[in-house]
């Protein structure tokens, strides 16, 4: 049973380094970090890191970044904001699955 749930790990680890990939690819064509600079005057990726920041929960992150999909007209898919909330997920927020 061991060695089933491992090579199921190990089938999964591919898939989700792809869609880490996809969702930095995502960032960076969509330039939320432009608008982001825009907002902290400064370092972008301050917005991730702050302490007061307003997303604080896996959910928080996704409805954020539905929100900045909307507002923006940025035009994603819901796979690609799945994308984008795994890679900003495992970069900044760590708030696990």
């Amino acid at each position: 049973m061991r060695i089933v749930a491992l090579l199921l790990a190990s089938l999964a680890l591919p898939a989700m380094a792809a869609d880490l990939e996809a969702g930095k690819r995502l960032v960076e064509e969509k330039r939320c970090e432009a608008c982001h600079h825009e907002k902290t005057m400064g370092d972008a990726k301050a917005i991730y890191l702050r302490k007061d920041r307003k997303v604080s929960t896996l959910a928080k992150l996704k409805s954020q970044v539905a929100l900045c999909n909307s507002e923006l007209n940025l035009q994603m898919f819901p796979d690609e904001e799945e994308q984008v909330v795994s890679y900003l997920n495992e970069t900044y927020y760590k708030f696990g699955k």
